[in-house]
């Protein structure tokens, strides 16, 4: 369905190829449910306290849906003018959906988030509310587009801040209520932080005949050798949070042991793209990135399982 026929379809038909080709559900509805089962787990765990009830699960489940679609419509608006001049094909561009539905149903979106949030506790709201402001932030790009832009690293660090906020909140859905900060909960955050880099990481390094005039890669910038670099250097820093974060569950070993597993192989692959980038060792870098990423959270908040703590 290409064309004037796509864009005669239904709305609903044209949402569903909206969502398959920009926020492609069967992918992000595992995903995230991971992440956001993996973050209150984790919060409990560390705390020592008793698993939340299902429901706790299910409003981080939502909240955490809700920040990733409205993340995506605030990059469909800080990427308009690129798309309409050099990716012409993607949805918004050619006509499939408006930038304007997109904007319109990532606010109404808000509104089941911040009701799971209240719901669970008010202090779960206020955090909401602190991401939503950095999210708001992010979407202006600080005021200082221009500034940014010259600095890709700054740019960086800006944006996947919004990681640590975000999982603030999901261990937030059980921490808050529960009364108490975990010990140790920092290391979880500080994984988070850079695990998001590697996830961007992975997404923008691309070989030489993948670039294209007017999108910005971090290749392009920084070159192959530094881009790799700076994956490497946030991959080591997350290991190390995974790590310690397995110190205050009183499992260093395994969850090291655990974390090599996943970190030999995906570090296999990242030298292989540095000696001979291509656009299939790319998408195994991109593929690896994200296994990590997962990996790193699952491993932190079921490690303690595995090593036989109640």
């Amino acid at each position: 369905m290409t064309g004037a026929p796509e864009r005669d379809a239904s709305l609903l038909a044209r949402l569903w190829i909206y969502q398959g080709e920009r926020f492609p559900l069967f992918q992000t509805v595992p995903l995230l449910g991971a992440f956001s089962a993996a973050s209150v787990t984790a919060s409990a765990r560390l705390a020592g306290r008793p698993l939340p009830d299902v429901a706790t699960y299910l409003a981080a489940f939502l909240i955490v849906m809700v920040f990733f679609w409205q993340m995506r419509a605030l990059d469909e608006v800080k990427d308009a003018e690129t798309d309409r001049r050099y990716r012409p094909e993607r949805p918004i561009p050619r006509g499939l959906v408006s930038l304007r539905l997109i904007l319109w149903l990532a606010a109404v979106a808000a509104i089941p988030a911040a009701a799971a949030a209240y719901a669970l506790s008010p202090g779960v709201l206020i955090l909401v509310l602190v991401a939503w402001a950095w999210l708001a932030l992010m979407g202006f790009e600080f005021f200082v587009p221009e500034f940014l832009k010259k600095s890709p690293a700054l740019y960086l660090v800006s944006h996947m801040a919004i990681m640590p906020l975000i999982d603030l909140v999901l261990t937030g859905c059980e921490w808050v209520p529960a009364g108490a900060v975990p010990e140790g909960i920092w290391t979880f955050l500080l994984m988070s932080f850079c695990n998001g880099c590697v996830v961007e990481f992975g997404r923008k390094i691309w070989a030489p005949e993948q670039e294209r005039e007017g999108v910005e890669t971090y290749s392009s910038s920084w070159g192959i050798p530094r881009s790799l670099a700076a994956l490497a250097a946030m991959t080591g820093v997350a290991f190390l949070s995974l790590v310690i974060c397995g110190y205050y569950l009183d499992r260093p070993l395994l969850t090291t042991v655990c974390g090599l597993v996943f970190l030999l192989p995906f570090l296999f692959v990242l030298a292989d793209f540095w000696k001979t980038p291509n656009g299939r060792r790319q998408k195994r870098l991109e593929t690896l990135s994200g296994i990590w990423v997962l990996a790193c959270y699952l491993i932190a908040a079921f490690t303690p399982v595995l090593g036989g703590q109640s």
